[in-house]
């Protein structure tokens, strides 16, 4: 069985409130600066930016590995 998946987790060193875009970014593996700008859009167009960011804050564990890049 194959190991290599890549698990989704708040960013403990790219962070700004609680690391959701870091850790969104790094699951997709773009720049963090375009989740954080699509929040924010989504964010100013209706509070859907708001709920996604809160329940994604509580819902992802953070990634509190050693070593983690």
């Amino acid at each position: 069985m194959d190991n290599n998946y890549v698990r989704f987790t708040r960013s403990t060193t790219d962070r700004r409130i609680a690391g959701v875009c870091g850790g969104i970014a790094k699951y997709l593996n773009i720049d963090p600066v375009v989740v954080r700008i699509l929040f924010l859009i989504a964010l100013i167009c209706g509070s859907f930016g708001f709920w996604a960011y809160l329940i994604v804050w509580i819902a992802a564990p953070e990634d509190n590995r050693i070593g983690n890049q």
